[in-house]
């Protein structure tokens, strides 16, 4: 007698399925799970979260014992937050219905779980002691897509994980619930890691083979879309990265440029480099300062939310923070800014403004300028991040 109980309640596992017209491969699949869970004590369910399919994909699903379940709503994402959540499993297996897994070591992932970890990561990648069959992954996912990407990702979240983009892995389903999952597409394989190494669940990996796949038709995956939204995903998770470095390196150069040129020390080069790049360079100080912000805006709303990994640095900055603080250190630029400014008309006007140069104005009046500019913008920057901090707490 079959251990896959759709009547149960004390199921244990869930095997998901996501599906996208899958006739094909949906027979092997369900032949694998059952066989991966033969001689295994826990109740279980294989799970088919229809997609769409215009094809036989639900109906021979039904007819070889799985349940099935319709979503409406497209893509990958989705399919797998539907499947989540009508799932009845204590555990969720979860992977791709085209034939390219083994299912029946689908024991590892159980074990794994069985011994606390509430993420268990297939690794396809030999870098994980995983193993990809000739011809199951073309060339520019085996050395481009997944490598870059996960390396990526194991430097913005400190993950260990050696291949994000795997689809065949196991999790506790309150666990992951639990991180309010929201991406529609395939970046929802990405988002899963992330949030997971942000809330600090614990994780671990175990290797797998990738094999070529059974289908007749192309993949859904476009390799360049779907790559970029699993960069963009990453990008958004990780405002540090994405605003404040940028922005440090950039104040850097206008400062370090700036203080040159007013300096004087290549006015007389040749190429000469005066007012004009002394200008130029004096406005990378306020487009860094306005890239600043943006993070700390990002991070604050990440912050309050919840789905930022904590940092030491931006700790000790919410830490000595405060909007008085902001708005004096903006009155104090532009304090300055305007006692420069006024002393070179105070000057001008000694000599009948008629015997200043429009270098020696422009010299002193640009930094002047670009200090009030950025006085300001401090200023009202600290009233928004001010505001992104107000929280109200819940009544009970």
């Amino acid at each position: 007698m079959s251990n896959c109980s759709q009547e149960s309640n004390d199921i244990k596992v869930t095997v998901l399925l996501p599906c996208l017209n899958e006739e094909r491969t949906i027979p092997e699949c369900i032949k694998l799970i059952r066989k991966g869970f033969h001689q295994r004590s826990e109740k279980y369910e294989i799970l088919v979260v229809d997609n769409g399919s215009i094809d036989k994909t639900a109906a021979i699903a039904e007819a070889l014992g799985a349940r099935v379940v319709k979503i409406e709503e497209k893509g990958y994402g989705n399919a797998l937050i539907g499947g989540i959540h009508a799932a009845e499993g204590e555990w969720i297996i979860m992977g791709d219905a085209d034939g390219s897994y083994d299912f029946s070591e689908i024991g590892r992932f159980i074990e794994g779980l069985r011994q606390g970890y509430e993420l268990v990561m297939g690794c396809r990648l030999p870098s994980g002691g995983g193993k990809i069959s000739p011809g199951a992954m073309p060339w520019k996912h085996r050395w481009i897509g997944n490598p870059v990407l996960t390396a990526i990702g194991k430097i913005l979240f400190k993950s260990k994980i050696n291949d994000f983009h795997c689809g065949l892995r196991g999790f506790s389903r309150k666990s992951i619930i639990g991180l309010n999952l929201v991406s529609t597409g395939m970046e929802f394989a990405s988002e899963m890691i992330i949030a997971s190494s942000i809330s600090r669940l614990k994780i671990t990996e175990v290797p797998i083979t990738l094999y070529p796949d059974l289908r007749n038709r192309p993949p859904h995956l476009r390799s360049w879309r779907d790559g970029w939204r699993h960069l963009r995903l990453m990008l958004l998770y990780s405002p540090m990265w994405l605003f404040l470095i940028p922005s440090l390196s950039i104040g850097l150069l206008g400062l370090i440029s700036a203080i040159t040129l007013g300096m004087g020390s290549v006015h007389n080069s040749r190429p000469s480099f005066d007012t004009n790049a002394l200008l130029f360079s004096c406005l990378l100080l306020p487009l860094s300062q306005q890239l600043i912000f943006f993070g700390l805006f990002a991070t604050t709303y990440a912050r309050i939310q919840g789905f930022l990994a904590p940092s030491p640095y931006l700790k000790l900055f919410y830490k000595h923070y405060t909007l008085e603080k902001g708005i004096g250190a903006g009155i104090a630029l532009v304090f300055i800014g305007l006692i420069v400014i006024m002393h070179v008309l105070i000057k001008w006007r000694g000599i009948s403004f008629d015997e200043f140069t429009e270098k020696e104005i422009m010299l002193r009046t640009i930094p002047a300028a670009i200090s009030v500019l950025m006085g300001i913008q401090v200023i009202f920057g600290s009233f928004v991040i001010s505001i992104l901090s107000i929280t109200k707490s819940k009544k009970s």
